[in-house]
């Protein structure tokens, strides 16, 4: 798939994107969010499901034939998808629990992987109306108020103070605490779902440590855009994250801004 093609896929993604993020608030201002439990007790709601039908829907029409692994499609089996060449990795919506809270933190998530990398990839903030989008090769851009915006992360270096360390607003432990730590007067900023890498991606932040449980379709539209800012994602020990493994559980990881190492 060449990057012309992509850059075509990504105005129709964006479109898609929108058209989710529009079912999802319909809901999200109605009296009934109908809230389920999945069978590992996290929280489901009619926008999840809602969001999922429109995009799963989106992307057989715009590319039939390139499958889709989404948190709310039935799993798909290692053997099977194993050969996949190209593939749509969907969260419909990250942050169900910010959803639930209605605190505004969600998003909607759609990536284009390819050889176990994010190279394309949308985030759709609906209540900020904002719309992150990333190929790679061509930078990450932010569409707010009707103006297309490059996304530049900050240049920083580790032993500066009062880095922003970006963390979950449910989840944080005693190994992001010991991380957090390590740093000179840190100030914290506490966000739900993807929208923690897209703080980092608009200069907002330079450090968002996930020692904490996540899915590769939590991360892998993020992934792309931040990197495309001029951000990264690796695990503590320096290796890249990787997409369409056995598990498709990610290792902890840390999301930095650009650091520069002299």
């Amino acid at each position: 798939m060449t990057t012309k093609v992509i850059k075509k896929h990504i105005e129709q993604l964006i479109n898609i994107a929108y058209d989710a993020g529009k079912a999802i608030l319909e809901i999200y201002e109605s009296d009934d969010l109908g809230i389920e439990s999945k069978a590992d007790e996290s929280p489901l709601t009619k926008a999840d499901k809602a969001a999922n039908d429109i995009i799963c829907a989106g992307l057989a029409k715009i590319t039939p034939g390139i499958p889709i692994i989404s948190e709310e499609n039935k799993e798909v089996s290692y053997e099977q998808r194993k050969d996949y060449d190209y593939f749509w990795m969907v969260d419909p919506l990250d942050g169900t629990k910010e959803f639930i809270k209605r605190n505004g933190e969600f998003t909607v998530n759609i990536a284009l992987i390819h050889n176990q990398k994010s190279i394309a990839g949308v985030v759709y903030a609906p209540v900020l109306d904002n719309m992150y989008y990333a190929i790679e090769g061509e930078g990450a851009y932010i569409i707010e108020d009707n103006e297309q915006v490059p996304l530049v992360s900050n240049v920083y270096h580790k032993h500066d103070s009062k880095l922003k360390v970006v963390c979950s607003r449910s989840h944080l432990n005693e190994a992001t605490q010991a991380f957090v730590d390590d740093y000179s007067e840190p100030e914290l900023i506490a966000k739900g779902s993807s929208l923690k890498f897209l703080i980092l991606a608009e200069g907002g932040a330079e450090l968002y440590p996930r020692l904490a449980p996540t899915m590769e379709w939590d991360t892998a539209a993020a992934h792309v855009i931040l990197t495309e800012s001029g951000g990264s994602i690796t695990q503590p020990n320096g290796s890249p994250l990787l997409y369409n493994k056995e598990n498709l559980l990610n290792p902890h990881f840390i999301a930095t801004a650009n650091e520069r190492k002299s």
